[in-house]
């Protein structure tokens, strides 16, 4: 207020009309004239309105900063705490991209909703991320739904997740070794995977010598343990529940595909012995065999036209101890030529569907031998006797659905045998599906390519006229 003095003292002006009085060095009280008696220039007025009015505005403006310094060290203060508390433990360094550090409590001075409970957080530590504040204990795992405290935790999506739970929920574990699959050196996860059940393992386990299952070829995980048969396969327990694992087992099979065959008008007259042999006996009967072509890696059926003398499974071996199946009981079959076709030979300890599929296919050759197709190229013979395979596997697994059927005949006898054999099982369906999937997608040119150009002329054809075709060109019609 020194400059207001100053201006008092500075006047010029003087006072008519009126006294003022003011006891010696005393500058705290001064006594205004009488309002009747006050006569003031007009410019005296104005520079006392002026003087009233800075001195108001300088106070305002000193009360104003004196409250909002004490704001600044209230708030000063507060985040002095927060990072003080902050530097206590020191957080690490990001280690992938899926993981995130959240900032620092620290604390909360204003109005602000939890984005977890949505309550006011009001004065307290608050957790700033994505946007949003929470409470500490409610910036939660999405997979536990228990607080997150770490300094590191992932996200996906919008949620987060402590990271050994990211990792439970979405890191792939490995079927065979139920292990974490490995990060590569190059920080992805590499993993290999059936193209059919898409069973996911390790790329180690092609190295390592881990069993599959010769019948639906999964790799055997640690905790369950195929059966070993006599030959060295191995089966899972899956597919051993409805395999055939001797020449009397077959039989009614065997009807089953006599009847299939009627059922298309291709009736086999011959009474053509069918016997169930272990892989060497397959193998050595192969090689006596002068002519035929053969599916590699491993034959599992043959159609045999040279006498021979063939070991066959009589009676099935038992489950012994760690899951082997031991001493089958064999016995010498001695074949004799009657006509164009000696036997057919099956691979034992296959499912029924496995079995009856590779026997529709050695039935087709044996129908093809009797009814006088005579030097066909693989690729014909063999994708024809593929086509029968694929019909018989689709009367059994997708029985009453004509769209699924390859010829109408064919529609109608599996109908009409599905009714005799009830429902399957998921798992046997499933199978089913998959060795249509191999016949299918098989890349070799005799029985891969050869099924396909069979297959697109009898259902474009039928199957009467396509073996017409075959008959009198020795190719598929197209």
């Amino acid at each position: 207020m020194g400059w207001l003095t100053k201006i008092f003292k500075g006047s010029s002006h003087s006072i008519s009309g009126g006294e003022y009085n003011r006891k010696p060095d005393d500058n705290r009280f001064w006594e205004e004239p009488s309002r009747g008696l006050e006569v003031y220039a007009p410019n005296e007025n104005e520079d006392i309105d002026r003087a009233i009015a800075l001195s108001l505005l300088e106070e305002e403006d000193r009360k104003s900063r004196a409250k909002e310094k004490n704001v600044h060290l209230e708030e000063d203060e507060q985040l002095a705490r927060a990072l003080q508390e902050s530097l206590n433990v020191q957080p690490p360094p990001l280690q992938n991209g899926n993981s995130y550090s959240p900032f620092p409590f620290v604390y909360s001075s204003g109005y602000r909703i939890c984005a977890g409970c949505h309550n006011e957080i009001g004065h307290g530590r608050f957790l700033n991320f994505m946007g949003a504040v929470w409470h500490p204990n409610c910036f939660k795992c999405h997979a536990c739904h228990q607080p997150i405290f770490d300094y590191e935790f992932s996200m996906s999506g919008n949620q987060p997740y402590h990271k050994l739970c990211y990792k439970e929920q979405y890191h792939p574990k490995c079927d065979v070794c139920k292990h974490f699959i490995p990060t590569g050196m190059n920080g992805l996860i590499e993993y290999r995977a059936h193209p059919f059940w898409l069973q996911k393992y390790c790329p180690s386990h092609e190295m390592d010598h881990t069993p599959r299952c010769c019948s639906c070829e999964r790799m055997e995980p640690r905790d369950t343990k195929y059966v070993k048969l006599d030959d060295g396969r191995k089966i899972c327990l899956e597919c051993l529940d409805s395999a055939i694992m001797d020449t009397n087992d077959c039989q009614p099979l065997y009807l089953d595909i006599q009847e299939f065959y009627e059922g298309l008008n291709m009736r086999v007259e011959q009474k053509v012995p069918l016997l169930l042999v272990e892989r060497q006996a397959l193998n050595d009967a192969m090689e006596g065999e002068r002519h035929g072509h053969h599916h590699l890696p491993e034959t599992r059926g043959l159609c045999l036209s040279e006498e021979q003398t063939i070991s066959t499974i009589l009676r099935k071996p038992r489950i012994g101890t760690g899951s082997r199946a031991m001493e089958p009981i064999t016995e010498p079959y001695r074949l004799t030529r009657r006509c164009e076709v000696t036997a057919i030979l099956i691979l034992y300890g296959l499912p029924r569907l496995l079995t009856g599929s590779i026997l529709a296919h050695e039935m087709m050759h044996a129908w093809l031998r009797l009814n006088g197709f005579r030097a066909l190229r693989p690729d014909v013979e063999e994708g024809i006797c593929q086509v029968l395979a694929h019909m018989w596997i689709e009367s059994e697994t997708m029985a009453g659905s004509a769209s699924s059927s390859v010829a109408s005949t064919s529609a109608s006898s599996s109908s009409a045998m599905s009714s005799k054999k009830g429902r399957r099982s998921q798992f046997e369906r499933k199978l089913g599906e998959f060795f249509t999937h191999q016949i299918e997608s098989d890349t070799s040119a005799a029985y891969g390519d050869g099924f396909r150009a069979g297959n697109r002329a009898v259902r474009q054809y039928g199957l009467k006229p396509t073996l017409e075709h075959i008959r009198l060109t020795g190719s598929f019609p197209y």
